[in-house]
């Protein structure tokens, strides 16, 4: 099975599930998860490159912490992002986001994320060996 993301429903707010056979794809589909919450990704140019990097106790707190920067990255460079890449050293988070400037009449973005929650937070290793990182997100 193909890494993808995906939504699921959570009273006013909405989840986001990432899933890859790594954990840094499944992290990479979350983000995709996170952006397509905003907007469709495909009408996101990859052109302008953003390195994060974050730290966690956890890998639950890791993707808490990755969601986060993402949308304080959207937020302060109004960007929107379309492509990933995250690698991991430890508790040590290292990525680069790959996006455009928000432009409201071509892309309409429809909500804005307010910030990854601990609602629902999972990161776990599925029998199959595949991995699925989610939480829900405030909008």
């Amino acid at each position: 099975m193909a890494a993808h993301w995906e939504h699921f429903n959570h009273a006013a707010d909405m989840g986001v599930r990432g899933c890859g056979d790594t954990l840094a794809e499944a992290f990479e589909q979350a983000a995709l998860a996170l952006t397509a919450v905003i907007v469709d990704p495909a009408q996101v140019a990859a052109a302008q490159k953003v390195e994060i990097t974050c730290d966690g106790d956890d890998r639950e707190l890791l993707l808490v912490g990755w969601l986060n920067a993402l949308v304080f990255e959207m937020a302060t460079r109004k960007l929107l992002f379309s492509r990933f890449r995250v690698s991991f050293d430890g508790a040590h988070l290292r990525a680069s986001a790959w996006g455009e400037p928000v432009q409201r009449e071509r892309h309409r973005p429809v909500v804005e994320v307010k910030g990854a929650t601990y609602t629902a937070l999972s990161v776990v290793q599925r029998e199959h060996g595949r991995w699925l990182a989610q939480c829900v997100v405030d909008v």
